[in-house]
């Protein structure tokens, strides 16, 4: 299950970096431009992947009116430079879609590894509209 809502919270958790429900990704971060973009591009996908399955459970983006928290574990290689520039892309595309008035808290993990092998891994706490 990719979104659970209890009152007007929406919890999703284990955003992975997808195109279609199909991995779009399979290297560590800051080994190599997959899919072009460098470490914003594909931090970017992964909230990309949460908010439509936030507009599939919603019905509309327009009915998020808060996000509480952004959580990004990326598999870690190399420098925590290169964690932090994912999460970056990550946390850029709540803002650029939902609006800049938008911000949150966010939290940021290197870990040894993901599911399915993938480089990184998205957790969104977002207020929705009554």
């Amino acid at each position: 299950m990719e979104a659970v809502q209890i009152g007007r919270l929406l919890f999703l958790s284990g955003m992975l970096p997808v195109v279609n429900r199909k991995a779009a990704i399979h290297r560590p971060s800051g080994r190599g431009v997959v899919g072009g973009g460098g470490p914003k591009g594909r931090g970017a996908r992964r909230p990309c992947s949460a908010l439509a399955a936030v507009r599939e459970h919603l019905g509309s983006l327009d009915k998020v009116t808060g996000v509480a928290k952004l959580g990004v574990s990326s598999q870690r290689q190399g420098t925590s430079a290169i964690t932090r520039k994912v999460a970056d892309g990550a946390s850029g595309v709540p803002r650029k879609v939902l609006g800049p008035e938008m911000p949150s808290g966010r939290i940021v993990l290197g870990v040894a590894s993901l599911p399915l092998g993938l480089p990184v891994e998205v957790e969104l706490v977002l207020e929705a509209a009554a």
